[in-house]
């Protein structure tokens, strides 16, 4: 049998250590305005990141989507731009991967929607293409990443830094990050106007 336990009390620790960072508060604290605006005004929010942050992005709308339904008030308005595989593959095999992001953003995105772009390394070139495009048209931004950053952290309005360089320990954060935001819009936030 193998030895695990010293491996899984180290891989805990070190995950703790990335969640006790305080700017984590403060960046889901700027984040919740964000969402409940976007509520408010029956605005969209765009998900989007590649690999692990890819489902991340998804399991986040599934989540904000559907776990924060109070009553029949108004919902939120979530799209996961990683879904729409068609579109994904045709800007991939007739533009280039950089595009896949920011050329559905530019079709389907208005002034005040929310791009949110996840990024372990914050270097994604098509998470970063796709911000330019979302800054040009007027949109909030979010960003979440690790690794101190990269690029993302200063294009973004609301940068959250998950402080490690472990990319699953980034990702366990994120994970963790959407199912607080959607446990508190769920619990706490004041209900929506009918």
């Amino acid at each position: 049998m193998v030895e695990i336990g010293p491996y899984v009390h180290r891989y805990v620790e070190e995950t703790k250590a990335a969640l006790s960072d305080p700017a984590l508060g403060e960046g889901i604290a700027k984040v919740l305005a964000v969402l409940l605006e976007a509520r408010a005004h029956d605005r969209t929010i765009y998900f989007f990141g590649n690999g692990g942050s890819a489902s991340t992005a998804s399991h986040f709308v599934v989540d904000i989507g559907k776990a924060t339904i109070r009553g029949d008030g108004r919902r939120f308005r979530c799209v996961a731009l990683v879904d729409n595989v068609e579109s994904v593959t045709a800007w991939a095999n007739d533009a280039e991967y950089a595009s896949v992001f920011s050329e559905q953003l530019a079709t389907l995105a208005r002034a005040g929607d929310v791009a949110w772009g996840i990024s372990g390394s914050g270097n994604s070139p098509n998470v970063l293409k796709a911000m330019e495009v979302a800054k040009r048209l007027g949109l909030r931004t979010i960003g979440l990443t690790g690794m101190g950053g990269g690029r993302l952290k200063e294009m973004v309005e609301i940068p959250i830094v998950v402080a490690s360089r472990s990319m699953q320990h980034i990702e366990d954060v994120h994970l963790l990050l959407g199912h607080l935001l959607t446990a508190y819009l769920r619990d706490e936030a004041p209900a929506p106007p009918r």
